[in-house]
């Protein structure tokens, strides 16, 4: 698995790699006209190609294909993470969160958010945050589920000892 940065050569792929993987969801935790909502079958590509060029997600690729995208924002908002249907299970997941807390403690942000669907709400548990609250969001006239969750990160260990020898 290879970890890089957005290239605009990559926004169709990320495009369909998103509404595959909202539709690849089990129909027990949304319906399919709640996925349609939350990825219409229309893709809409230039919107897509818009959103990463300010977003600049770390995508992840195995044998030269997209198989995962995160996004992360300067206030540490983690806007999205998917992963392609055929990838899942093989941890690209797990190896795009390590990539964007890396990011994150270099750009020394203190605090990690998401409002995760039913799917992710336990990959976030399983790293440490913590559910603020439940939402229920309106697309369409039809009700999504996801949850606030955030996590509080403590400074790494040489940011630490910069910051003990700044206060003596």
């Amino acid at each position: 698995m290879d970890i890089q940065t957005y290239s605009p050569d990559n926004a169709r792929e990320i495009a369909d790699l998103f509404h595959k993987s909202v539709h690849a969801i089990a129909p027990s935790l949304y319906s399919s006209e709640q996925k349609e909502v939350w990825a219409p079958a229309l893709v809409d590509y230039e919107g897509w190609a818009e959103r990463l060029n300010v977003k600049n997600p770390f995508v992840a690729f195995i044998e030269g294909r997209v198989a995962g995208f995160i996004e992360l924002d300067a206030d540490g908002h983690i806007d999205c993470i998917y992963t392609h249907p055929d990838f899942q299970g093989r941890g690209v997941a797990a190896a795009l969160y390590e990539r964007l807390l890396a990011e994150a403690r270099i750009k020394n942000i203190k605090r990690l958010y998401v409002e995760a669907s039913l799917v992710a709400k336990p990959f976030f548990e399983h790293r440490g945050f913590s559910m603020v609250k439940k939402n229920e969001v309106q697309r369409n006239g039809i009700t999504l589920v996801n949850f606030s969750m955030e996590k509080y990160l403590s400074p790494n260990k040489k940011t630490q000892l910069i910051t003990d020898a700044l206060a003596d």
